[in-house]
Protein backbone atom coordinates (compact mmCIF):
# COMPACT_ATOMS: atom_id res chain seq x y z
CA UNK A 1 0.00 0.00 0.00
CA UNK A 2 1.36 3.38 -0.82
CA UNK A 3 0.61 6.44 1.42
CA UNK A 4 -0.32 9.56 -0.13
CA UNK A 5 -0.99 12.24 2.10
CA UNK A 6 -4.64 12.81 0.74
CA UNK A 7 -5.39 9.32 1.20
CA UNK A 8 -7.89 9.61 4.41
CA UNK A 9 -6.91 7.35 6.76
CA UNK A 10 -8.37 7.37 10.55
CA UNK A 11 -5.95 6.73 13.01
CA UNK A 12 -5.87 3.18 14.40
CA UNK A 13 -5.40 1.91 18.38
CA UNK A 14 -1.66 0.43 17.03
CA UNK A 15 -1.44 4.45 16.23
CA UNK A 16 -2.73 5.88 19.07
CA UNK A 17 -0.16 3.69 21.29
CA UNK A 18 2.54 4.63 19.38
CA UNK A 19 1.61 7.85 19.93
CA UNK A 20 2.03 7.39 23.08
CA UNK A 21 4.84 5.85 22.90
CA UNK A 22 6.87 8.54 21.32
CA UNK A 23 5.84 10.87 24.24
CA UNK A 24 7.33 8.70 26.88
CA UNK A 25 10.19 8.57 25.08
CA UNK A 26 10.43 12.03 24.43
CA UNK A 27 9.83 12.59 28.48
CA UNK A 28 12.38 9.39 29.29
CA UNK A 29 15.17 11.08 26.48
CA UNK A 30 14.88 14.77 26.41
CA UNK A 31 17.48 14.92 23.75
CA UNK A 32 15.07 12.97 21.32
CA UNK A 33 12.46 15.27 22.15
CA UNK A 34 14.56 18.16 21.08
CA UNK A 35 15.44 16.09 17.77
CA UNK A 36 11.88 14.64 17.00
CA UNK A 37 10.62 18.59 17.55
CA UNK A 38 8.42 17.38 20.76
CA UNK A 39 7.88 20.32 23.28
CA UNK A 40 8.24 20.51 27.18
CA UNK A 41 11.55 18.84 27.72
CA UNK A 42 13.61 22.00 26.31
CA UNK A 43 15.32 22.22 30.07
CA UNK A 44 15.84 18.42 30.47
CA UNK A 45 18.00 16.00 30.35
CA UNK A 46 18.20 12.25 30.85
CA UNK A 47 21.03 10.72 33.42
CA UNK A 48 22.19 7.96 31.48
CA UNK A 49 22.35 6.29 34.59
CA UNK A 50 21.38 2.39 35.10
CA UNK A 51 17.82 3.66 36.25
CA UNK A 52 17.14 5.27 33.25
CA UNK A 53 18.24 2.46 30.85
CA UNK A 54 16.23 0.03 32.40
CA UNK A 55 13.18 2.66 32.27
CA UNK A 56 13.64 2.70 28.43
CA UNK A 57 13.71 -1.10 28.14
CA UNK A 58 10.93 -1.25 30.66
CA UNK A 59 9.11 1.41 28.33
CA UNK A 60 10.10 -1.22 25.00
CA UNK A 61 9.07 -4.53 26.86
CA UNK A 62 5.41 -2.44 27.10
CA UNK A 63 5.09 -1.39 23.23
CA UNK A 64 5.43 -4.93 22.42
CA UNK A 65 2.95 -6.02 24.13
CA UNK A 66 0.30 -3.68 23.39
CA UNK A 67 1.32 -4.55 19.84
CA UNK A 68 0.69 -8.42 20.26
CA UNK A 69 -2.24 -7.29 22.57
CA UNK A 70 -3.94 -5.52 19.46
CA UNK A 71 -2.50 -8.34 16.96
CA UNK A 72 -4.18 -10.76 18.33
CA UNK A 73 -7.31 -9.22 18.45
CA UNK A 74 -7.37 -8.60 14.99
CA UNK A 75 -9.67 -11.15 13.55
CA UNK A 76 -11.71 -11.72 9.98
CA UNK A 77 -14.87 -9.70 11.11
CA UNK A 78 -13.04 -6.31 9.62
CA UNK A 79 -13.59 -4.50 12.94
CA UNK A 80 -12.72 -0.46 13.27
CA UNK A 81 -9.83 -2.59 15.85
CA UNK A 82 -8.22 -4.69 13.18
CA UNK A 83 -5.12 -3.78 11.73
CA UNK A 84 -5.13 -2.45 8.41
CA UNK A 85 -2.62 -2.73 5.77
CA UNK A 86 -0.48 0.33 7.53
CA UNK A 87 -0.47 -1.19 10.97
CA UNK A 88 0.65 -4.35 9.81
CA UNK A 89 3.49 -2.98 8.39
CA UNK A 90 4.01 -1.18 11.57
CA UNK A 91 3.70 -4.18 13.97
CA UNK A 92 6.07 -5.42 11.74
CA UNK A 93 9.17 -2.66 12.19
CA UNK A 94 7.96 -2.60 15.73
CA UNK A 95 8.77 -6.51 16.41
CA UNK A 96 11.91 -5.85 14.59
CA UNK A 97 13.11 -2.68 15.96
CA UNK A 98 11.82 -2.58 19.59
CA UNK A 99 12.97 -6.29 19.92
CA UNK A 100 16.52 -5.45 19.08
CA UNK A 101 17.21 -2.91 21.32
CA UNK A 102 15.43 -4.78 23.96
CA UNK A 103 17.99 -7.69 23.33
CA UNK A 104 20.81 -4.94 23.03
CA UNK A 105 20.07 -4.25 26.77
CA UNK A 106 19.68 -7.16 28.15
CA UNK A 107 23.10 -8.06 26.98
CA UNK A 108 24.82 -5.16 28.63
CA UNK A 109 25.24 -3.25 25.38
CA UNK A 110 23.62 -0.15 26.04
CA UNK A 111 24.94 0.52 29.64
CA UNK A 112 28.92 -0.05 28.40
CA UNK A 113 27.73 2.10 24.87
CA UNK A 114 30.83 4.29 24.48
CA UNK A 115 32.41 5.33 21.29
CA UNK A 116 34.01 8.25 19.15
CA UNK A 117 30.57 9.13 17.66
CA UNK A 118 27.10 7.62 19.35
CA UNK A 119 27.21 7.44 22.74
CA UNK A 120 26.16 9.88 25.42
CA UNK A 121 28.58 12.38 25.45
CA UNK A 122 28.49 12.92 21.80
CA UNK A 123 24.51 13.11 22.53
CA UNK A 124 24.76 15.78 25.37
CA UNK A 125 27.16 17.66 23.15
CA UNK A 126 25.51 17.76 19.86
CA UNK A 127 21.82 18.28 21.54
CA UNK A 128 22.86 22.28 22.12
CA UNK A 129 23.24 22.44 18.45
CA UNK A 130 19.78 21.66 17.02
CA UNK A 131 18.31 24.21 19.92
CA UNK A 132 17.00 27.69 19.12
CA UNK A 133 18.01 30.26 20.96
CA UNK A 134 16.83 33.32 19.59
CA UNK A 135 14.48 34.31 22.71
CA UNK A 136 14.94 35.20 26.69
CA UNK A 137 12.74 31.74 26.78
CA UNK A 138 15.21 29.94 24.28
CA UNK A 139 18.34 30.96 26.59
CA UNK A 140 16.92 29.94 30.02
CA UNK A 141 16.49 26.06 28.21
CA UNK A 142 19.33 25.84 27.29
CA UNK A 143 20.99 26.93 30.44
CA UNK A 144 18.72 24.94 32.31
CA UNK A 145 19.69 21.85 30.12
CA UNK A 146 23.56 22.74 30.44
CA UNK A 147 23.01 23.09 34.53
CA UNK A 148 21.64 19.25 33.86
CA UNK A 149 24.97 18.13 32.72
CA UNK A 150 26.91 17.06 35.36
CA UNK A 151 24.37 14.79 36.80
CA UNK A 152 23.75 13.26 33.31
CA UNK A 153 27.67 12.38 33.07
CA UNK A 154 27.67 11.32 36.59
CA UNK A 155 24.91 9.16 35.94
CA UNK A 156 27.02 8.02 32.19
CA UNK A 157 29.44 7.09 34.65
CA UNK A 158 27.80 4.70 37.03
CA UNK A 159 26.48 2.88 33.91
CA UNK A 160 30.07 2.58 32.45
CA UNK A 161 31.05 1.31 35.58
CA UNK A 162 28.18 -0.79 35.80
CA UNK A 163 28.58 -2.72 32.50
CA UNK A 164 32.55 -2.76 33.66
CA UNK A 165 31.38 -5.17 37.03
CA UNK A 166 29.87 -7.33 34.57
CA UNK A 167 32.50 -7.55 32.05
CA UNK A 168 31.83 -5.18 29.28
CA UNK A 169 33.70 -2.21 28.52
CA UNK A 170 34.29 -0.79 24.90
CA UNK A 171 37.85 -1.41 23.71
CA UNK A 172 40.70 1.05 25.25
CA UNK A 173 40.61 2.88 21.67
CA UNK A 174 37.58 4.30 21.80
CA UNK A 175 37.94 5.52 25.49
CA UNK A 176 41.12 7.68 24.51
CA UNK A 177 38.83 9.00 22.40
CA UNK A 178 35.86 10.02 24.35
CA UNK A 179 38.58 11.39 26.95
CA UNK A 180 39.91 13.44 23.97
CA UNK A 181 36.30 14.88 23.26
CA UNK A 182 35.85 15.59 27.08
CA UNK A 183 38.80 17.25 27.68
CA UNK A 184 38.01 19.81 24.51
CA UNK A 185 34.58 20.50 26.01
CA UNK A 186 36.36 21.36 28.48
CA UNK A 187 39.43 23.55 27.45
CA UNK A 188 39.10 27.23 26.60
CA UNK A 189 37.17 27.74 23.35
CA UNK A 190 35.43 24.89 24.14
CA UNK A 191 31.53 24.93 22.49
CA UNK A 192 29.81 25.15 25.41
CA UNK A 193 31.04 28.32 25.62
CA UNK A 194 29.71 29.74 22.49
CA UNK A 195 25.86 28.68 23.38
CA UNK A 196 24.93 32.06 23.44
CA UNK A 197 25.58 32.14 27.49
CA UNK A 198 28.56 34.24 28.97
CA UNK A 199 31.49 32.29 28.92
CA UNK A 200 31.72 32.67 33.29
CA UNK A 201 27.76 31.62 33.61
CA UNK A 202 28.43 28.85 36.31
CA UNK A 203 26.04 26.27 34.40
CA UNK A 204 28.97 27.09 31.69
CA UNK A 205 31.99 26.39 33.93
CA UNK A 206 30.05 23.76 35.98
CA UNK A 207 29.31 21.71 32.94
CA UNK A 208 32.91 22.46 31.36
CA UNK A 209 34.41 20.96 34.80
CA UNK A 210 32.04 18.08 34.95
CA UNK A 211 33.38 16.74 31.25
CA UNK A 212 36.74 17.68 32.87
CA UNK A 213 36.16 15.19 35.96
CA UNK A 214 34.79 12.54 33.16
CA UNK A 215 37.75 12.54 31.59
CA UNK A 216 39.85 12.10 34.28
CA UNK A 217 37.45 9.11 35.73
CA UNK A 218 37.52 7.51 32.47
CA UNK A 219 41.50 7.45 31.87
CA UNK A 220 41.89 6.72 35.34
CA UNK A 221 39.36 4.13 36.38
CA UNK A 222 37.78 2.41 33.24
CA UNK A 223 40.73 2.69 30.43
CA UNK A 224 42.60 0.33 32.64
CA UNK A 225 39.66 -2.50 32.27
CA UNK A 226 39.39 -1.24 28.62
CA UNK A 227 40.42 -4.57 26.02
CA UNK A 228 43.04 -3.91 23.30
CA UNK A 229 41.03 -5.84 21.01
CA UNK A 230 38.79 -3.92 18.59
CA UNK A 231 36.79 -7.02 16.99
CA UNK A 232 33.37 -7.78 18.80
CA UNK A 233 33.45 -11.03 17.10
CA UNK A 234 31.09 -12.59 14.83
CA UNK A 235 27.93 -13.23 17.54
CA UNK A 236 27.74 -9.48 18.64
CA UNK A 237 28.78 -8.04 15.38
CA UNK A 238 25.68 -10.26 13.67
CA UNK A 239 23.32 -8.55 16.06
CA UNK A 240 24.65 -5.08 14.99
CA UNK A 241 24.69 -5.63 11.50
CA UNK A 242 20.66 -6.79 11.77
CA UNK A 243 20.44 -3.72 13.73
CA UNK A 244 21.55 -1.14 11.04
CA UNK A 245 20.91 -2.87 7.77
CA UNK A 246 17.49 -3.89 8.51
CA UNK A 247 18.07 -7.58 7.18
CA UNK A 248 19.77 -10.58 8.02
CA UNK A 249 23.38 -9.94 5.68
CA UNK A 250 25.32 -13.04 4.87
CA UNK A 251 29.00 -11.23 6.15
CA UNK A 252 31.18 -13.61 4.50
CA UNK A 253 29.59 -12.50 0.93
CA UNK A 254 29.26 -9.11 1.72
CA UNK A 255 33.20 -9.13 2.76
CA UNK A 256 34.08 -10.90 -1.37
CA UNK A 257 31.61 -8.45 -2.87
CA UNK A 258 33.02 -5.20 -1.39
CA UNK A 259 36.64 -6.05 -2.66
CA UNK A 260 35.18 -6.81 -6.18
CA UNK A 261 34.00 -3.24 -5.79
CA UNK A 262 36.97 -1.83 -4.67
CA UNK A 263 38.70 -3.84 -7.85
CA UNK A 264 35.96 -2.49 -10.53
CA UNK A 265 36.24 0.89 -8.88
CA UNK A 266 40.13 1.22 -9.07
CA UNK A 267 39.87 0.41 -12.48
CA UNK A 268 37.18 3.23 -13.54
CA UNK A 269 39.49 5.57 -11.41
CA UNK A 270 42.25 4.91 -13.04
CA UNK A 271 40.35 5.62 -16.09
CA UNK A 272 39.27 9.14 -15.00
CA UNK A 273 42.52 9.32 -14.00
CA UNK A 274 44.00 9.36 -17.63
CA UNK A 275 41.08 10.48 -19.47
CA UNK A 276 42.09 14.06 -17.28
CA UNK A 277 45.82 13.96 -17.43
CA UNK A 278 46.85 11.49 -20.19
CA UNK A 279 48.08 7.98 -20.02
CA UNK A 280 50.15 6.45 -17.72
CA UNK A 281 48.77 9.13 -15.63
CA UNK A 282 47.97 7.33 -11.50
CA UNK A 283 45.02 8.29 -9.28
CA UNK A 284 46.81 9.59 -6.80
CA UNK A 285 48.21 11.32 -9.18
CA UNK A 286 45.45 12.52 -11.13
CA UNK A 287 43.94 13.60 -7.22
CA UNK A 288 46.97 15.59 -5.94
CA UNK A 289 46.44 17.57 -9.86
CA UNK A 290 42.91 17.86 -9.15
CA UNK A 291 43.82 19.23 -5.76
CA UNK A 292 45.81 22.11 -7.15
CA UNK A 293 43.41 22.78 -9.48
CA UNK A 294 41.90 26.20 -8.87
CA UNK A 295 38.59 25.45 -10.62
CA UNK A 296 37.78 22.90 -8.14
CA UNK A 297 38.93 25.13 -4.79
CA UNK A 298 37.49 26.86 -1.36
CA UNK A 299 39.34 28.43 0.69
CA UNK A 300 37.54 29.02 4.43
CA UNK A 301 34.12 28.05 5.90
CA UNK A 302 32.32 30.95 5.03
CA UNK A 303 32.96 29.91 1.27
CA UNK A 304 32.41 26.53 1.50
CA UNK A 305 29.33 26.95 3.49
CA UNK A 306 27.88 29.40 0.82
CA UNK A 307 28.95 26.78 -1.81
CA UNK A 308 27.02 23.91 0.12
CA UNK A 309 24.04 26.27 0.29
CA UNK A 310 24.25 27.43 -3.70
CA UNK A 311 24.68 23.76 -4.59
CA UNK A 312 21.65 22.08 -2.41
CA UNK A 313 19.33 24.89 -3.60
CA UNK A 314 20.20 24.27 -7.25
CA UNK A 315 19.65 20.36 -6.67
CA UNK A 316 16.36 20.64 -5.65
CA UNK A 317 15.04 23.11 -8.40
CA UNK A 318 16.26 20.94 -10.66
CA UNK A 319 14.78 17.29 -9.70
CA UNK A 320 11.43 18.48 -8.63
CA UNK A 321 8.64 17.39 -10.51
CA UNK A 322 11.29 15.16 -12.73
CA UNK A 323 12.68 12.62 -10.77
CA UNK A 324 10.59 13.28 -7.24
CA UNK A 325 7.58 15.11 -6.60
CA UNK A 326 9.70 17.34 -3.85
CA UNK A 327 6.95 18.62 -1.03
CA UNK A 328 7.25 22.24 -0.59
CA UNK A 329 8.53 21.99 3.29
CA UNK A 330 11.58 19.99 2.08
CA UNK A 331 12.18 22.47 -0.40
CA UNK A 332 14.96 24.37 1.87
CA UNK A 333 17.96 22.76 3.49
CA UNK A 334 20.38 24.76 5.73
CA UNK A 335 23.95 24.44 5.21
CA UNK A 336 25.67 24.81 8.24
CA UNK A 337 29.64 24.39 10.05
CA UNK A 338 30.03 22.63 13.11
CA UNK A 339 31.99 23.95 15.41
CA UNK A 340 32.74 21.05 17.16
CA UNK A 341 35.56 19.78 14.83
CA UNK A 342 35.40 16.59 15.21
CA UNK A 343 36.06 15.61 10.89
CA UNK A 344 32.45 14.55 9.92
CA UNK A 345 29.52 15.16 7.96
CA UNK A 346 25.94 14.99 8.95
CA UNK A 347 22.28 16.09 8.83
CA UNK A 348 19.92 16.89 11.17
CA UNK A 349 16.48 16.31 10.28
CA UNK A 350 13.69 19.08 10.55
CA UNK A 351 11.05 18.93 13.59
CA UNK A 352 7.58 17.44 12.79
CA UNK A 353 5.92 20.55 11.85
CA UNK A 354 9.29 22.12 9.96
CA UNK A 355 9.48 25.15 12.24
CA UNK A 356 12.92 23.83 12.21
CA UNK A 357 14.35 23.17 9.17
CA UNK A 358 16.61 20.28 7.97
CA UNK A 359 20.11 21.30 8.06
CA UNK A 360 23.45 19.87 6.43
CA UNK A 361 26.57 20.06 8.83
CA UNK A 362 30.27 20.01 8.08
CA UNK A 363 32.21 19.33 11.19
CA UNK A 364 35.47 20.92 9.72
CA UNK A 365 38.74 20.11 11.51
CA UNK A 366 40.31 23.08 13.12
CA UNK A 367 43.41 22.91 11.26
CA UNK A 368 41.09 22.61 7.56
CA UNK A 369 41.07 25.88 5.31
CA UNK A 370 41.24 24.34 2.14
CA UNK A 371 38.22 22.62 0.58
CA UNK A 372 37.74 20.58 -2.65
CA UNK A 373 34.80 20.71 -4.69
CA UNK A 374 35.56 17.75 -6.73
CA UNK A 375 35.83 15.59 -3.48
CA UNK A 376 32.05 17.22 -1.53
CA UNK A 377 29.86 17.70 -4.07
CA UNK A 378 28.74 13.97 -4.04
CA UNK A 379 28.46 14.75 -0.39
CA UNK A 380 25.91 17.56 -0.46
CA UNK A 381 23.70 15.15 -2.67
CA UNK A 382 24.12 12.28 0.21
CA UNK A 383 23.27 14.71 3.07
CA UNK A 384 20.78 17.49 0.91
CA UNK A 385 18.31 16.41 -1.71
CA UNK A 386 18.04 13.78 -3.07
CA UNK A 387 19.61 12.09 -0.20
CA UNK A 388 18.43 12.49 3.56
CA UNK A 389 16.69 15.56 3.09
CA UNK A 390 14.45 14.59 0.93
CA UNK A 391 14.06 11.32 2.43
CA UNK A 392 13.15 12.42 5.83
CA UNK A 393 11.21 15.18 4.92
CA UNK A 394 8.60 13.11 2.92
CA UNK A 395 8.20 10.54 5.78
CA UNK A 396 7.48 13.66 8.04
CA UNK A 397 4.70 14.40 5.07
CA UNK A 398 3.49 11.66 5.61
CA UNK A 399 0.71 11.89 8.05
CA UNK A 400 -1.07 8.73 7.51
CA UNK A 401 2.11 7.61 9.18
CA UNK A 402 1.97 7.21 13.09
CA UNK A 403 4.55 9.86 14.84
CA UNK A 404 6.88 6.72 16.00
CA UNK A 405 6.80 6.05 11.84
CA UNK A 406 7.72 9.52 10.98
CA UNK A 407 10.58 10.69 13.87
CA UNK A 408 11.48 7.99 15.97
CA UNK A 409 12.18 4.87 13.69
CA UNK A 410 15.82 5.48 11.79
CA UNK A 411 17.17 2.28 9.90
CA UNK A 412 20.41 3.29 8.69
CA UNK A 413 20.76 0.64 5.94
CA UNK A 414 17.25 2.39 4.96
CA UNK A 415 18.43 5.93 5.75
CA UNK A 416 21.86 5.67 4.62
CA UNK A 417 21.60 3.33 2.13
CA UNK A 418 19.09 5.55 0.51
CA UNK A 419 21.45 8.45 0.81
CA UNK A 420 24.78 6.21 -1.05
CA UNK A 421 21.53 5.40 -3.35
CA UNK A 422 20.80 8.88 -4.26
CA UNK A 423 24.74 10.00 -4.82
CA UNK A 424 24.45 7.09 -7.78
CA UNK A 425 21.33 8.16 -9.30
CA UNK A 426 22.78 11.71 -9.53
CA UNK A 427 25.50 10.62 -11.44
CA UNK A 428 22.84 8.77 -13.91
CA UNK A 429 21.21 11.86 -14.49
CA UNK A 430 24.25 13.57 -15.34
CA UNK A 431 25.92 15.33 -12.71
CA UNK A 432 29.25 13.84 -12.77
CA UNK A 433 29.90 14.55 -16.46
CA UNK A 434 32.94 16.60 -15.49
CA UNK A 435 35.83 14.38 -14.99
CA UNK A 436 37.11 15.86 -11.70
CA UNK A 437 33.28 15.54 -10.38
CA UNK A 438 33.33 11.47 -11.32
CA UNK A 439 36.50 11.21 -9.53
CA UNK A 440 35.20 12.52 -6.51
CA UNK A 441 31.98 10.81 -6.88
CA UNK A 442 34.19 7.51 -7.22
CA UNK A 443 35.88 7.95 -4.25
CA UNK A 444 32.91 8.36 -2.26
CA UNK A 445 31.90 4.84 -3.52
CA UNK A 446 35.05 3.24 -2.74
CA UNK A 447 35.30 4.43 0.68
CA UNK A 448 31.94 3.26 1.41
CA UNK A 449 32.94 0.01 -0.37
CA UNK A 450 36.31 0.03 1.65
CA UNK A 451 34.33 0.27 5.11
CA UNK A 452 32.12 -2.74 4.14
CA UNK A 453 35.72 -4.46 3.98
CA UNK A 454 37.25 -3.03 7.15
CA UNK A 455 33.97 -3.39 9.37
CA UNK A 456 33.55 -6.95 8.76
CA UNK A 457 37.40 -7.76 8.25
CA UNK A 458 38.20 -6.46 11.73
CA UNK A 459 35.04 -7.24 13.47
CA UNK A 460 35.26 -10.94 11.96
CA UNK A 461 38.95 -11.61 12.71
CA UNK A 462 39.37 -12.83 8.58
CA UNK A 463 42.56 -12.30 7.15
CA UNK A 464 43.20 -9.48 5.24
CA UNK A 465 43.04 -9.68 1.55
CA UNK A 466 47.15 -9.88 1.22
CA UNK A 467 46.49 -12.94 3.50
CA UNK A 468 49.81 -11.80 5.32
CA UNK A 469 48.16 -12.07 8.32
CA UNK A 470 44.22 -10.61 10.05
CA UNK A 471 42.65 -7.38 9.84
CA UNK A 472 43.99 -5.12 12.87
CA UNK A 473 43.86 -1.73 12.84
CA UNK A 474 47.49 -0.70 11.58
CA UNK A 475 46.54 -2.76 8.27
CA UNK A 476 42.97 -0.89 8.40
CA UNK A 477 44.59 2.43 8.29
CA UNK A 478 46.74 1.25 5.50
CA UNK A 479 43.59 0.41 3.42
CA UNK A 480 41.71 3.09 4.69
CA UNK A 481 44.55 5.46 3.18
CA UNK A 482 44.88 3.12 0.34
CA UNK A 483 41.63 3.63 -0.69
CA UNK A 484 40.66 7.40 0.13
CA UNK A 485 41.94 10.45 -0.47
CA UNK A 486 40.49 11.76 2.74
CA UNK A 487 43.18 14.10 4.82
CA UNK A 488 44.55 12.30 7.55
CA UNK A 489 42.33 14.35 10.58
CA UNK A 490 39.32 12.61 8.91
CA UNK A 491 40.77 9.55 8.23
CA UNK A 492 41.75 8.49 12.00
CA UNK A 493 38.52 9.70 13.10
CA UNK A 494 36.63 7.74 10.31
CA UNK A 495 38.53 4.57 11.41
CA UNK A 496 38.09 4.93 15.12
CA UNK A 497 34.05 5.12 14.04
CA UNK A 498 34.34 1.72 12.64
CA UNK A 499 36.23 0.59 15.23
CA UNK A 500 33.78 1.33 18.18
CA UNK A 501 30.40 1.38 16.25
CA UNK A 502 30.75 -1.63 14.67
CA UNK A 503 28.08 -3.12 11.98
CA UNK A 504 26.78 1.22 10.98
CA UNK A 505 29.85 2.21 8.06
CA UNK A 506 28.96 -1.00 6.41
CA UNK A 507 25.10 -0.70 6.14
CA UNK A 508 26.00 2.34 4.06
CA UNK A 509 26.91 0.30 1.17
CA UNK A 510 24.72 -3.38 1.64
CA UNK A 511 21.79 -0.79 1.98
CA UNK A 512 22.89 1.21 -1.06
CA UNK A 513 23.53 -2.47 -2.80
CA UNK A 514 20.02 -3.55 -1.41
CA UNK A 515 18.20 -0.21 -2.44
CA UNK A 516 19.59 -0.43 -5.91
CA UNK A 517 18.34 -4.12 -6.46
CA UNK A 518 14.89 -2.85 -5.35
CA UNK A 519 14.49 -0.88 -7.79
CA UNK A 520 15.75 -3.06 -10.41
CA UNK A 521 12.74 -5.40 -8.81
CA UNK A 522 10.54 -2.71 -9.05
CA UNK A 523 10.80 -1.36 -12.60
CA UNK A 524 11.10 -5.03 -13.80
CA UNK A 525 7.19 -5.20 -12.22
CA UNK A 526 6.14 -2.24 -14.31
CA UNK A 527 7.03 0.93 -11.90
CA UNK A 528 8.45 3.88 -13.68
CA UNK A 529 11.57 5.56 -11.59
CA UNK A 530 9.41 8.12 -9.98
CA UNK A 531 6.38 5.99 -9.10
CA UNK A 532 9.44 3.32 -7.30
CA UNK A 533 10.39 6.70 -5.40
CA UNK A 534 7.56 7.74 -4.47
CA UNK A 535 6.56 4.20 -3.37
CA UNK A 536 9.25 3.68 -1.35
CA UNK A 537 9.86 6.44 0.06
CA UNK A 538 6.52 6.77 1.83
CA UNK A 539 6.61 3.95 4.31
CA UNK A 540 9.71 6.05 6.46
CA UNK A 541 12.57 4.45 7.25
CA UNK A 542 11.69 0.77 8.23
CA UNK A 543 14.16 -2.38 7.89
CA UNK A 544 15.25 -3.44 4.29
CA UNK A 545 13.31 -6.30 4.15
CA UNK A 546 10.33 -5.00 5.37
CA UNK A 547 10.33 -2.61 2.71
CA UNK A 548 10.98 -4.67 -0.09
CA UNK A 549 7.98 -6.82 0.85
CA UNK A 550 5.80 -3.94 0.42
CA UNK A 551 7.67 -2.16 -2.66
CA UNK A 552 7.22 -5.93 -4.55
CA UNK A 553 3.67 -6.53 -3.02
Amino acid sequence: MTLQSSDKRSPSLLDASSEVFVHDLAALSPTDATAWGISGFEGDLQDFSPDYWNAIAERNRDMVADVDAFDDGTDDNDDEEDFDDVDRVTADVLRDRVCLDLALHHQGETLANLNNIDSPVQTIRDTFLIMPRETDDDVENLRERLSRVPDALHGYCESLAEAASQGHVAAVRQVEEVVSQCEDLADEDSVLQHLGLDENDPVVVEAQEAFARVAGWLAEQLAPHAPHVDAVGRDRYEMFSHLHVGEFVDLDEAYQWSLEQLRDIDAQQLQVAQQLYGPGTTIREAMKKLNADERYLIRGTDALQEWMQKTADQAIADLDGVSFNIPEQARQVECLIDPAGTGGIFYTPPSDDFSRPGRMWWSVPKTQEVFHTWQELTTVFHEGVPGHHLQISQTLVEKDLNLWRRVACWNSGHGEGWALYAESLMKELGYHEDPGNLMGYLDAQRLRAARVAIDIGIHLNKRNPECTGLWDASYARSFLRENTSMNEDALYFELNRYLGWPGQAASYAIGQRLWLNLRDEAISQGQTLAQFHSKALSYGSIPMGILRDQVLN
